[in-house]
C-alpha cells in the first residue's frame, strides 16, 4: 500500500499555480465544495485550498483547510494523476461539514473536473 502522506510536493503554493487552475475554467461543484482542475505535467495530483472570509473566522477557515488536506491525503492515490485541484468550500450555516462528506465530495468532484479537462484536450 502506498504511503498516505501529504508532502510539500503535493501542494499548490504560488499564486501562478492557482491562477493556472482557475484559468482552465474546468470545475465541478455540489453543495459542499467547488473543485477547479488544471494540468500539472507531474506524475501525481496536487492540492490547493482557497477559503475566503465569507465562510467564517480564522478558526473556521483553518478547520476547512484541515478537512480538505485530510480528504486529499486519503484519496491522493485514487485521484486522476497529473492534475492540480483547487478546492473551495460552499458556505454552510452550521459550520464545516463532517469529514466523510468532504471526502466523498472531493472524490466525486475531482473525477468530474478531471473528466472535463480530458474532454477539452488536456492530459489528466
Amino acid at each position: 500500500m502506498p504511503p498516505l502522506t501529504f508532502p510539500q510536493s503535493r501542494r499548490l503554493k504560488t499564486p501562478a499555480e492557482f491562477d493556472r487552475c482557475y484559468g482552465r475554467k474546468m470545475s465541478a461543484a455540489d453543495g459542499v465544495l467547488i473543485v477547479y482542475a488544471g494540468e500539472n505535467g507531474l506524475a501525481h495530483p496536487r492540492l490547493g485550498c482557497s477559503v475566503s472570509k465569507k465562510v467564517g473566522g480564522a478558526v473556521v477557515r483553518n478547520r476547512y483547510k484541515r478537512l480538505f488536506r485530510e480528504a486529499f491525503r486519503r484519496l491522493q492515490h485514487d485521484l486522476p494523476q497529473g492534475v492540480d485541484f483547487v478546492v473551495i468550500p460552499r458556505p454552510a450555516k452550521n459550520g464545516p461539514p463532517p469529514q466523510a462528506a468532504v471526502t466523498a465530495s472531493l472524490a466525486k468532484l475531482a473525477r468530474q473536473a478531471a473528466t472535463k479537462l480530458l474532454a477539452s484536450g488536456g492530459p489528466p
